[in-house]
């Protein structure tokens, strides 16, 4: 696991310095303490550097950039838990290695397959590859996008690396804001890629990758790997159980490849609960668990942690949860470098920083709700929409016209909610399915936003990818259509993103068993009707686990992982919400309606939630704050 940066010349002009590279990587030396290094080319105009957090072979023979046959270099970020096995075929065929890194069977196999190396390896990775004979250079991203690659690239140069924070100590410009990032953070909560919030500083997308000609001058991007579910398999639920089971397993196994101590985080959740039950078959010591506590009963999943606990023996350990932590927002913005207003950010860092004391490994439970339809806010509401679709459209000029008549008479909260409900049914699939997760509407963010913002957006800008995600679906269940974007997005974007930066920070590697790619596949080819079945999300994963996670554990509402924003706001973190937001000093009041913001923050008490809502600006403000004074 590294920090990865670089900066290229088109043509035949530039030169890379030295102190260049080292800046950049002094920008991200969290994500690899253990080692650093650089690379120039020989004609100057390509260097690479890398900051090492030593987790394979953890000689100096795994030293980044790394070459190989005087002609390939690399700067890899990830771990290929693949490589041993592809190692041991490339040794048949001849091919010597001078390490045991995975690093260098990637250059192996990139010497070897060129761009199709990426076919085998099974990982999280994120690298650029430099071959001095063709003067080209190959960046690629893994399959979901567990680590991340942004560049900057101009007609003259690219510049690249793990963080946006490494390429804005080069820029040598003030930065300047992305207004339609903007617009689909008050969307989402979080920036889809390839938007960073910066304006034309991109990050590769998931699955993705870049062929730079640098003496040509030519750029290709293509994506050489998306979820697909137009292969659904037609099995008995047993069959399912002991597919899914076997998947786990191996996964897990594969990501147990350690020459460092490793642990795991623990919720108390199925995911989490399935992981460390994989950990513990496969482990003879006890397996060290991480979990997050609150004193509120309401988000605490304690005693759910507790039952895993008990039934594998864990080396268990709890972090306290309490408001006083809005004094890491600041820092949090910066780490995030992207709006981002997940507000579980704030626990991923406790757990992490408390993690890396013991670990430097940890295994999550990352995945198991996107891979197998867990989020019953969204998913039963996508069921409807689809299952129900003609159904609605024929009683609904009925249905508005017996409303109307029913509020000339009398008047109720419930009649006002069927009416919105019956008026949101005439919007396109793909806009009902943000709506299920959404922080501000569209409506409200033309309502709230000043013109910096508001001048560029219109319904296809911010809708472009989701739309393309349902409108050029190819499989035959459009539910699967939903699953497929938070695979594409909500998932890269912001989960992996989150516990990415949180991770890092601490100089902690984390890695998700749910998420290998071919636990994906496997989960693309399970019918959607299985995934959520007789009012229960993730039926069949949490069928495959029953015995082995705990039933208690199994048939528990889902809790997400968050902080409770209403207590929370109604203590400290509300009038630092207000302190910042309607300072005078505020630069968000460029971009956001002051008004709008006060009103919101008035009505905090009352009976309307605006908590995500102010979270997410005070976010903004904050991430405002960090990068543009």
């Amino acid at each position: 696991m590294c920090g990865i940066a670089g900066k290229a010349f088109f043509g035949k002009r530039g030169e890379v310095h030295p102190q260049e590279l080292h800046l950049m990587i002094s920008k991200i030396i969290h994500r690899g303490p253990d080692d650093q290094g650089i690379f120039i080319s020989r004609n100057k105009r390509v260097g690479l550097a890398s900051c090492r957090l030593a987790i394979i072979d953890l000689s100096k023979k795994g030293h980044q950039p790394m070459s190989y046959l005087g002609r390939y270099t690399i700067t890899f970020n990830g771990e290929i838990y693949s490589f041993q096995s592809e190692r041991s075929k490339l040794i048949n065929e001849g091919y010597k290695f001078q390490s045991n890194s995975d690093t260098e069977v990637i250059l192996a196999l990139y010497s070897k397959y060129g761009k199709k190396c990426l076919e085998h390896l099974r990982g999280m990775f994120a690298f650029a590859i430099y071959d001095e004979k063709e003067e080209t250079l190959f960046m690629a991203r893994d399959r979901i996008g567990k680590k991340p690659l942004k560049y900057l690239l101009s007609d003259s140069e690219i510049i690249f690396a793990s963080e946006l924070k490494a390429i804005l100590a080069l820029k040598g410009t003030t930065p300047k804001i992305d207004p339609l990032a903007i617009q689909k953070y008050l969307l989402y909560g979080y920036v889809p890629a390839p938007l960073t919030g910066f304006e034309g500083i991109k990050k590769l997308e998931p699955g993705t990758y870049m062929f730079i000609h640098l003496k040509k001058r030519t750029v290709s991007k293509i994506r050489y790997w998306q979820p697909r579910f137009n292969r659904k398999l037609h099995l008995t639920e047993k069959e399912w159980c002991k597919k899914i089971l076997s998947e786990l397993e191996e996964s897990t196994k594969l990501r147990m490849i350690s020459d460092v101590p490793i642990g795991a985080f623990l919720s108390g959740g199925v995911d989490s609960s399935a992981v460390v039950a994989a950990m513990a078959k496969l482990s003879d010591e006890p397996i060290k668990t991480f979990s997050i506590v609150f004193d509120d009963p309401k988000f605490s999943e304690k005693k759910f942690a507790d039952n895993i606990v008990r039934k594998y023996k864990t080396d268990h350990h709890e972090i306290l949860a309490r408001p006083t932590s809005v004094e890491a927002l600041p820092e949090i913005a910066y780490q995030y470098e992207e709006p981002f207003a997940d507000n579980s950010a704030v626990v991923s860092f406790m757990v992490s920083k408390e993690t890396a004391k013991y670990v430097k490994v940890a295994l999550n439970g990352d995945g198991g709700d996107e891979n197998f339809a867990g989020y019953p806010n969204r998913y039963f509401r996508l069921m409807r929409d689809v299952n129900y679709a003609s159904w609605i459209k024929t009683i609904r000029p009925a249905a508005a016209a017996g409303i109307k008549a029913v509020k000339s008479i009398s008047h109720t909260s419930s009649l006002d909610k069927y009416q919105r409900f019956l008026e949101k049914s005439k919007l396109p699939l793909y806009e009902k399915f943000t709506s299920y997760n959404k922080i501000f509407s569209l409506n409200e963010i033309n309502r709230i936003t000043l013109e910096p913002i508001k001048k560029t957006m219109t319904p296809g800008n911010l809708y472009k990818s989701v739309r393309r995600c349902f409108e050029m679906f190819n499989g035959k269940d459009l539910k699967d259509a939903g699953l497929k974007f938070d695979l594409m997005y909500f998932l890269p974007d912001l989960l992996l993103t989150k516990i990415d930066i949180a991770t890092m920070r601490y100089s902690l590697e984390a890695r998700s068993p749910l998420l290998d790619y071919k636990m994906i596949e496997l989960a693309c080819k399970i019918p959607f009707n299985l995934k959520v079945k007789h009012g229960e999300t993730k039926y069949i994963f949490k069928k495959a686990l029953e015995g082995v996670v705990p039933k208690e554990n199994l048939c528990r509402p889902k809790v997400g992982f968050t902080i409770p924003l209403d207590t929370w706001f109604k203590g400290k973190l509300n009038p630092y919400a207000e302190s910042i937001l309607l300072s005078k000093k505020s630069l968000i009041r460029e971009y956001v309606n002051m008004g709008e913001i006060k009103r919101m923050i008035d009505s905090q008490n009352s009976t309307e939630d605006f908590g995500p809502r102010i979270w997410s600006l005070m976010m903004l403000e904050l991430w405002l704050r960090s990068y543009f004074t």
